[in-house]
Parts: C-alpha cells; structure tokens; sequence
C-alpha cells in the first residue's frame, strides 16, 4: 500500500494511535484533520488533501461522512469510506448498511494492510465498472446521433432537379452531428415549377434538427397539396420582366405562388399554436421559379437577403426581408418578392453561419468579404459555391466550426441548353 494516501478524520484530532501506527509502517500517506476542519467550517484556509481513501470513526454520523467525501471529490476521485471503532461496534451497523467498509481492533499493520488493500481493489473494480458503463453509455449516444443523422438526411433531397439552362448546386455543413439548417428542392404545379427552399432554425443541436424536419415536413406537405394554380388574384400579379428590364408596363399572374404563401403561412400558424413554448422559430427564404422565364416569387421569412449575381458582374442585388422569422408572431403578414433571374444570372442564398464563420482568432469572415467574392461574374452556381467555400477554409483555417453553413446558387446559363 506504499502508493495509497489516506484522509483521517477524527472529532478531536487524534486518531488511535495503533491505526496511525500501522498506516505508517505500511507507508500509507495520510492527513488528520477534524470534521469541521474538512469541510471547511473550522476557519481553515488548507484545501482538503487529494486521497484515496477516507478514514472515519463509526460515531460520526453518515451525513457528516457522505458530506467529506463530496469535498474531498471536489479535487480528486471519489474517496474509498473506511469507517472504524475501538469499542462502540454498534455504530458500525448504520456505516456497513450504506456499503461504507470498516477496521476494527487490533490495528495490526498486516491486518490494516490486509482491509485496505481488499477495499483498494473492489473500488478499482468498481470504478473501471463505472467506466466501462460510461463508455457503453457514450457509444450509445453517438450511435443515436448517427442514427438521427441519418434520418436528418433523410428529410434532404437526394439530389438536384437537372433542368435545361439551369446549373443547381449546394453546400451544407452542420456545426453538429445534426444541424439546424436544411435546404430543399421540389417540383410544383405539375412539374412547371420548382421550390427553392433555404431555412434556418434557431439554436444549433438534436432540438433544432427536431424542428428542422418539424418545418421543413410542414412546408413541402403544404405546398405540395395546396393544389395547381394557374391564376392569383389581383394583389399577387407581378411585373412582366420579360423584356429583362426592371419592370414593365403591364402585369402578369403568378402560378406557384399560392402554394408559397399558403406553405409559409400555414407552417407559421402550426408553430405559433403549438409550439411557442419551445421557444423555436426559423428564418427562411422560400421561393417558386419558373425555369422558362427566369422569374421568381418569393417569401424572406427574416433570413439573410438572397444575392442576385447579375451576369456583368458588379454589386449583387439583394432580396430583403418580406415578413418575420416563422414561428415567432401568430396571424402575422407575408408578402411576396419578385425577383428575375436573366441568363446568366446567378442567386446565391444562405444562411448565417457563412458572414459569422470565425478564425482562430475568432475573427467573422463576415458580410463585406462575401459580398467583394460576389462581385466578379462566375460560370455556374458550382464555380461560385466553390469560390465561396474556398475562402471559408482560408478564412477558417483549423478553427472550430460554430454553426451550421448551408450555401445554395441558382445559374441559368447565357445559351440555352
């Protein structure tokens, strides 16, 4: 037991001298300190000593005893309990019943060895138990990760709508084992339109990715079964850009958008009834494109504004806010964007975790680096993902990851395909 030390403690400070005897002879290392002196009750400034096992009389009632060794586990390891007596046996009873161990007369030095070193090895034991069941606890943990994970992915598109003239592609990177963020991609009104999806749920972990598929279930559901609309009414016909220019002098109605509206404002008013508890909502920005003509009809639910990468290149065109996060204010109002993408137009959307991506240092790469990447004319949406993501490693380095990065840009080629 040359390697053991030893917490004793004592009412009046001196244990029996037989037991410090034979702790000596068999090189135990020990302290003796008072209950009050322990716990620090007494004025004493002295840390309690860091030991293996604690040494207490069978009279000290059990409390006092339970409330030593939390201290003492403060510092180091959860101490062995030892109580012992030298002539009240009776107190042992109440000690033995909580598993405390026990040294009873003669304090012998082979027989002291003999008790301490058998307490030595059960609390081995028992601590490489807890371990190993920590262990399997742990590996069960990250193995329901996985398994959320992959049911996240699930709720992600296996792949990317290949349209004539158009080049889509996407970036997504949780923070996490599982993300808050998601993008999707679908088909509406019988094939003749397609949602662009990219939202971001607040917070970062499993009860964001709860809410990620929560929303993103709720929307596709919505805009998939609100049914085919060719004609909007008055307040949702939209500027004929077909001329390319910024507007026009006549208007012109709006297929898709009433499953976009009705997709945001239902999932906003499922939230708020259900859920505002939680204390979840998610920024988002939904749109409908019509991939003969390049015009788009939108929803900004509070998220960062979409870029419009005009084809000459220069300042990109930013798509604001049209209503609030969704999830936040119940009945409240949506409106819709418009916006054209020409040939050779670019949309690029993202969220938050692009501009708030950190150095070491902990430096944001933030807005106005993104936009300068944005400014020069690129090929496709997969060359500007590209450049982008490339200047987040640079920027990144080996940095932690902080949040959740999901980039998506909409190319429609000069020529058509």
């Amino acid at each position: 037991m040359s390697d053991a030390t030893a917490l004793l403690v004592h009412p009046e400070g001196n244990p029996p001298p037989d037991l410090l005897s034979a702790l000596a002879h068999e090189k135990v290392a020990f302290t003796v300190r008072t209950p009050d002196a322990a716990l620090g009750a007494a004025g004493d400034e002295q840390p309690v000593p860091v030991a293996e096992v604690l040494l207490a009389p069978a009279t000290m009632p059990p409390r006092t005893v339970r409330a030593v060794s939390r201290r003492m586990s403060e510092t180091g390891p959860t101490p062995i309990v030892v109580v012992y007596t030298e002539q009240d046996f009776a107190a042992l009873d109440q000690h033995i019943k909580l598993g405390h161990d026990y040294l009873v007369p003669p304090f012998l030095p082979p027989l002291v060895r003999a008790r301490l070193r058998s307490c030595y090895e059960r609390a081995k034991l028992s601590r490489t138990m807890e371990e190993v069941e920590a262990q399997a606890e742990l590996l069960s943990y990250e193995r329901e990760l996985r398994i959320g994970r992959e049911i996240q992915e699930g709720f992600l598109p296996e792949g990317l709508p290949m349209l004539d003239g158009w080049d889509l592609d996407v970036r997504f990177s949780p923070a996490r084992n599982v993300a808050g963020d998601f993008y999707d991609v679908f088909e509406l009104v019988n094939r003749r339109r397609l949602a662009l999806v990219v939202a971001d749920v607040c917070d970062k972990g499993v009860g964001a990715a709860l809410f990620m598929a929560l929303i993103r279930s709720l929307l596709r559901h919505t805009a998939e079964h609100s049914g085919l609309q060719s004609l909007m009414t008055a307040n949702q016909l939209m500027p004929d850009q077909s001329d390319g220019g910024p507007g026009g002098a006549h208007m012109i109605p709006v297929v898709g958008a009433t499953p976009l509206m009705n997709a945001v404002v239902g999932t906003n008013g499922y939230l708020t009834r259900n859920h505002s508890g939680q204390g979840y909502f998610a920024t988002m920005f939904f749109s409908v494109l019509d991939p003969v003509t390049g015009n788009l009809v939108y929803i900004n639910g509070g998220h960062n504004p979409p870029l419009l990468i005009p084809r000459e290149g220069g300042p990109p065109h930013p798509l604001e806010p049209t209503g609030p996060a969704v999830g936040v204010i119940p009945d409240c109002a949506f409106s819709l964007g418009y916006a054209k993408v020409r040939r050779g137009d670019t949309l690029f959307v993202y969220t938050d975790g692009v501009p708030e991506a950190r150095n070491a240092a902990g430096e944001f790469f933030g807005d106005d680096r993104l936009l300068e990447l944005l400014r020069e004319p690129v090929p496709s949406g997969r060359a500007l993902l590209a450049r982008v993501e490339g200047a987040l490693w640079e920027h990144s380095g080996s940095a932690e990851q902080h949040d959740d990065i999901t980039m998506m840009a909409v190319n429609r080629a000069v020529a058509a395909g």
